[in-house]
């Protein structure tokens, strides 16, 4: 291989020799990262965890985004390298599959949050990206509360939904709502905040977004502005400040993702949300997640492939700002 780029991809998958692990193989784990379930509480030799939040106590619709961590990862053939970027993160990155958040109670939707709150604490605490795989959107609360504990952070938000409603029958901590909590506990800047992708038929329970100063991007507009442009407007708004990047897979048309719990028509094509979280290369993100996987909805498993797809540009994308970010 004459091509420096190429031959350290190589070096990296194949070592000494030409044989390497088929990939329906072994014990599958988040883009095959080694398992350190027993890494806590020091989480040490690692750069950016990965790890499963197999939680849906939030969902106001269809259930079933607990079994999402497993769904992807039984995903095979993702990374090392991309292509686009011309990176493959492991290369300078120490990459790990924590394994899943551990819940003291399966029941308890506030227990449950303070549980993601500590454990994503715990890797803060050891300067460690995390960067979870869902379970519903409520877990970005407790997420964004433990990266954000001592400054707000800014968001690229990708998504059907704003989720920034209100009390929903009493509860406040639903997965249509974490994000409008998060600005109210601090931990979240609305100013440095975009979503992108938006529809659907609850505009109205979305008011708090545009009062709260967070720039707003709907699906149709992402068409007919173009990705550059949507990818220039995200920079713009996060700036050089850390930055959380949220992906939930309703972002997609169901043609491309049928398994979520929460779907609308008229949604990005995988290719435009690649597209756009690529052009995020070198932003300073702190951690992200992809959320709302529900396999059972889905007999083609390909929310989970995709999923899988945008786990890997957030490992992209983290391992660049380590890189950025390092002495």
């Amino acid at each position: 291989m004459f091509d420096p780029e190429f031959r350290k991809v190589a070096d990296l998958v194949f070592g000494e020799g030409d044989r390497r692990q088929a990939p329906y193989c072994g014990v599958p784990t988040l883009l095959k990262a080694p398992y350190r379930p027993d890494a806590a509480p020091s989480f040490a030799d690692i750069d950016i965890a990965l790890f499963g939040i197999p939680m849906d106590l939030g969902v106001t619709n269809r259930s079933g985004a607990r079994f999402g961590p497993r769904a992807v990862r039984n995903v095979d053939r993702v990374g090392p390298y991309d292509h686009v970027l011309r990176t493959a993160p492991t290369a300078h990155a120490r990459v790990a599959d924590v394994g899943d958040v551990p819940f003291k109670s399966r029941f308890d939707l506030a227990a449950s949050h303070d549980d993601i709150e500590k454990f994503v604490g715990g890797l803060i605490g050891a300067g460690v990206v995390p960067l979870a795989v869902g379970g519903d959107h409520s877990v970005g609360l407790p997420i964004l509360r433990a990266v954000g504990r001592d400054r707000p952070v800014g968001m690229i938000h990708i998504d059907a939904h704003c989720d920034t409603g209100g009390s929903f029958e009493g509860c406040k901590f639903h997965h249509g709502g974490p994000f409008r909590q998060a600005v109210l506990d601090g931990v979240l800047d609305p100013r440095r905040t975009i979503q992108i992708g938006i529809r659907g038929n609850s505009e109205y329970l979305w008011e708090f977004s545009y009062a709260s100063g967070m720039t707003v991007i709907h699906a149709e507009d992402v068409g007919d502005l173009g990705i550059s442009a949507v990818i220039a407007k995200a920079r713009e708004i996060v700036g050089a400040g850390p930055t959380y990047v949220s992906f939930d897979v309703d972002s997609l048309d169901p043609a491309f993702a049928p398994g979520t719990g929460t779907p609308e028509v008229g949604g990005l094509t995988s290719a435009q949300a690649l597209g756009i979280l690529r052009g995020l290369i070198g932003l300073n993100i702190v951690g992200g997640d992809v959320v709302e996987i529900a396999p059972q909805y889905d007999p083609t498993s390909n929310t989970a492939q995709i999923a899988a797809q945008v786990l890997f540009e957030l490992l992209c994308l983290a391992a660049e700002a380590i890189k950025v970010r390092a002495p």
